[in-house]
């Protein structure tokens, strides 16, 4: 835990204003025994973030309806630390003491809480309470706020992959795109982006690979989890080194219930002397503009255009036909997969697909499948695993 704690330090995002910052930020001093200093100071972090967010809790009530801290896990509580100072530290050979401050992901925990992003609250939670609306509390956690708008959230996937090798990652950190898209929310119109926390729930509905490959079930699910009917599947692949990128190349799908609706293309290229985390929040603010505006109309074809083509497979066997034929027929583009010739080396296939041609390439990136034009026929080769978390 100590080790996630000390991660989400060195690469979480700054939180998008002062105060956000103040209000989802409390002191506490801690104070543990254990038998080594290491431990006792592991201990006393797990105490202290646990603490500070009941004060944080305590301080958006506002003096109104108390404001509830759900039931949560050491892990879950990390995942909601963006990051945190510690001040006065002193150890002896069983016991440490500090004065820590914790940072909280303002609209994780406010989801979290079940507090209205419009609730006016003071600036600190170490500070008196002030003046001001009292915030909407008791919803469940992952519950959207549905108070400042009509329409129903729109869920955001964030996947994340450092370039071409690297492991495409969701719930898992090093995910500074994910870390983004939640200090750093879009304003898209009506509706407003919801990125999900990351509980147990969450993770056990959906993954990486599940979110890139479109799996219809698993999106749905995660929509309705957080209380919307479409979710977003946004990948930014970033190019060059990972300390200094030199670009990031976004693919984004648009899902209503669990079908795809829309998909959008964007590259967003670092500015001279911009830093990764400000590229990846203008590569946020790019999306969120795109979605705003109905995405530009020539970046891909309607979800509704039908296709077919034929493509040819290598393969090792008849076992190993079977399995990828079912990995294809499982992919949501997929309307139909048709055997026309088959050998020992290389299977022979017609495949009929819903939408474009680069909207079926994506989908079969999620399964590491690389769709590209033979002469005459296009030809399906096998990437190596992401090992994706």
């Amino acid at each position: 835990m100590l080790i996630a704690a000390v991660l989400l330090l060195l690469t979480g995002i700054a939180p998008a204003t002062a105060d956000d910052q103040d209000q989802f930020s409390a002191t506490v001093p801690v104070d543990a025994t254990a038998e080594s200093p290491a431990k006792a100071r592991e201990m006393a972090l797990l105490d202290g973030q646990r603490r500070a967010l009941a004060a944080v809790a305590e301080h958006l009530s506002n003096g109104g309806t108390p404001v509830k801290v759900p039931k949560l896990d050491d892990k879950a509580i990390t995942n909601l630390v963006t990051s945190f100072d510690v001040v006065h530290e002193h150890t002896s050979a069983v016991r440490y003491t500090a004065d820590y401050t914790f940072h909280f992901r303002p609209g994780e925990t406010r989801r979290l809480l079940g507090v209205s992003a419009n609730a006016n609250t003071a600036a600190g939670a170490t500070a008196g309470p002030s003046a001001g609306g009292n915030p909407v509390a008791g919803s469940a956690p992952n519950a959207p706020d549905q108070s400042a708008d009509t329409g129903k959230p729109i869920v955001v996937l964030p996947v994340y992959q450092a370039g071409a090798q690297g492991p495409a990652r969701l719930w898992d950190e090093p995910n500074p795109w994910r870390e983004a898209w939640d200090q750093h929310p879009p304003n898209v119109g009506v509706q407003h982006v919801i990125v999900p926390l990351g509980d147990a729930g969450d993770v056990a509905t959906i993954d990486a690979d599940k979110a890139r490959s479109g799996d219809a079930a698993a999106l749905s699910a995660i929509a309705k989890h957080n209380g919307a009917d479409e979710a977003l599947v946004a990948v930014a692949s970033l190019q060059g080194p990972a300390d200094k990128p030199s670009s990031i190349d976004i693919a984004v799908r648009r899902y209503r219930g669990g079908q795809l609706a829309d998909s959008h293309s964007d590259s967003v290229t670092a500015n001279p002397g911009e830093t990764s985390d400000a590229m990846v929040s203008r590569a946020v603010a790019t999306v969120g503009a795109d979605i705003a505006g109905g995405w530009k109309k020539d970046t891909s074809a309607r979800a509704d255009q039908e296709g077919s083509l034929t493509a040819v497979l290598p393969i090792t066997g008849l076992d190993d036909w079977v399995h990828a034929r079912d990995r294809i027929a499982a992919v949501s583009l997929v309307r139909k997969i048709s055997l026309v010739a088959l050998s020992r080396q290389e299977a022979t296939i017609e495949i009929g697909y819903k939408g474009s041609i680069d909207q079926l390439k994506d989908a079969f990136a999620g399964i590491n499948l690389t769709l590209a034009r033979g002469n005459p026929m296009w030809r399906l080769s096998r990437a190596e695993p992401s090992h994706t978390q």
